[in-house]
């Protein structure tokens, strides 16, 4: 009898590690693991106000519309070492502080592009003996290269810090896959920081300003789906909402010359990147 006590407190024992080995492999655990990540976005505005201050002019353009510019998809510009910035594209790095929450440092670089030849109103005053010089009152004005180009090209440069939540959807629904080759992860996040643009603008008389210079601040919340494949390589879609603020755009090499603006954006982005586990426990 107590032979076969010992056999079955030995069994129970026995089983006990290898259920506890079999839910350890099942549930991997992203804690102190470090990724980054580089890939592309198509970015969309609302119309925004934007005023324009001077020593000769303040004067302020109503519900002005504008674009993303996204370069033709081909293996030049989007994968030679030298011209990848030309594209609208994504760069992030972050680290897991837990298995389900990460923090990460990046640079959404989107463009922003005035609609030329579109009707908007405008208000204020110009003052330099021009052919634009007057006092306006919501008048209807046809924008034209002539008087005024505004573009971020170089670009509309979002400088954030995000937090977001992962949730493995697998696990959810209760597929059993095995984690070190494939995990599916839900994600919902929020963040916010500085933008830096390199403004590309040209105020009829005034001289072309293009130097990047930090204009405002923005926040947006996002949610995506990230497949994780071998732990390392992984492939990520993320759809985000969000604000900016600029209240302090340069439109010339004169320090009294500037813009103001705020609106809200969408930016859908797809990425690819690596994780790696230096401080996996």
């Amino acid at each position: 009898m107590k032979l076969l006590n010992s056999i079955t407190l030995s069994f129970l024992i026995l089983t006990s590690f290898t259920s506890n080995a079999q839910e350890n492999k099942a549930e991997k655990s992203n804690k102190g693991s470090i990724y980054a990540f580089w890939g592309w976005n198509r970015s969309w505005y609302t119309n925004s106000d934007i005023r324009f201050t001077g020593s000769n002019y303040d004067f302020e353009l109503n519900d002005v519309q504008a674009k993303d510019r996204q370069s033709t998809f081909g293996l030049d510009p989007y994968f030679n070492p030298t011209r990848i910035t030309i594209p609208q594209t994504n760069f992030r790095i972050g680290y897991f502080i837990n298995n389900n929450i990460d923090i990460s440092l990046g640079v959404d670089h989107m463009k922003y592009v005035m609609v030329q030849e579109q009707n908007t109103q405008i208000s204020g005053t110009i003052n330099d003996g021009s052919i634009y010089e007057g006092t306006y009152a919501h008048d209807i004005f046809a924008i034209n290269k002539e008087f005024l180009e505004f573009e971020h090209t170089d670009g509309l440069n979002y400088i954030n810090v995000e937090i977001t939540r992962n949730d493995d959807v697998l696990k959810l629904f209760k597929i059993n896959l095995n984690p070190d080759k494939i995990q599916v992860n839900t994600l919902l996040g929020f963040g916010l920081g500085a933008l830096m643009p390199k403004s590309n603008v040209t105020l009829w008389n005034n001289e072309r300003n293009d130097h990047f210079h930090f204009a405002g601040y923005g926040f947006a919340g996002k949610v995506g789906l990230n497949i994780t494949f071998f732990q390392y390589l992984f492939f990520r879609g993320e759809l985000k909402e969000g604000f900016i603020d600029m209240q302090n755009i340069r439109t010339s090499p004169a320090m009294a010359d500037k813009a103001q603006q705020h609106f809200f954006f969408t930016e859908f982005d797809f990425v690819f990147g690596i994780s790696i586990y230096p401080f996996k426990n």
